[in-house]
């Protein structure tokens, strides 16, 4: 896939609209200009990452080319089972790795020029990076404060294997995250938690203000101070020191579901 930021955003449009658009229609999503916009679909097209077709004009004129991003089913599960199982038999060392090597992967990433400058402003980066690794995300606006936004990824590309290996894959997407919005100006201002499984078919992410998270004890656990018993949100698969929380059973999806409504 193409290391470009504006590529990979408009790859991540394509590949949640309804039908193909043209470059008209996506320099006016992007705010980039027209001639921009069909110098990266051209790159897109060459890499195989994007397919062209024609459309109707619009009142007289030539046809439109209309662009749709090609639909491609995850084939490196058996080899993501295989690195993950290398990884060792300590979760805690496996989930520190992982965050490790999503780092990396961020490190390699180029970042868009415009700096992050609010939460609002690190929602809308990881929503666009959530969305071209084909999570889908979702904002859960009812969850939201000022200091505290609320994503809901419920089509993770690697959730057979996240089912036994979370704290590998889930740790890899963290440290990606982590590392995206650290490289565009976050960097120990927005606090990211992954939440796997609050549904069977459900994860969740987290950012928030550093500022106001809840305090966290000597080893690293959070205080819940600010919660009632009956409303703590779902322990997060990375807690604040890295240590590897309980996995939440699909028995236990609808408390986590009904306590993080509460958020």
């Amino acid at each position: 896939m193409s290391d470009s930021w504006p590529r990979r955003r408009l790859l991540a449009i394509l590949r949640g609209a309804s039908e193909p658009l043209d470059a008209q229609e996506l320099a006016r999503i992007t705010g980039q200009h027209v001639t921009t916009v069909r110098f990266h679909l051209d790159v897109l097209t060459r890499e195989s990452l994007v397919r062209q077709f024609q459309q109707p004009p619009r009142g007289r004129g030539r046809p439109r080319i209309g662009y749709s991003a090609v639909q491609r089913s995850v084939g490196y599960q058996d080899l993501a089972q295989v690195l993950a199982d290398q990884l060792g038999p300590d979760p805690r060392r496996r989930s520190e790795a992982a965050i490790a090597a999503g780092r990396a992967w961020g490190a390699k990433l180029d970042v868009d020029d415009h700096r992050i400058e609010s939460l609002e402003d690190a929602k809308d980066v990881t929503m666009t990076l959530m969305s071209e690794l084909g999570f889908a995300p979702e904002r859960d606006s009812a969850a939201e404060t000022a200091e505290r936004v609320v994503i809901r990824l419920p089509a993770c590309p690697l959730r057979e294997l996240a089912r036994t290996h979370s704290e590998v894959v889930c740790g890899v997407h963290l440290g990606l995250i982590e590392e995206v919005l650290d490289r565009s100006g976050a960097r120990g201002e927005v606090d990211v938690q992954l939440y796997p499984f609050i549904e069977p078919e459900l994860c969740m992410a987290r950012l928030e203000l550093v500022a106001a998270r809840p305090p966290v004890d000597q080893d690293g656990a959070t205080v819940p101070a600010a919660y009632d018993d009956d409303e703590m949100p779902p322990e997060p698969l990375i807690a604040p020191s890295g240590r590897v929380a309980p996995q939440l059973r699909n028995s236990d999806a609808h408390v986590a579901k009904q306590s993080a409504q509460q958020w």
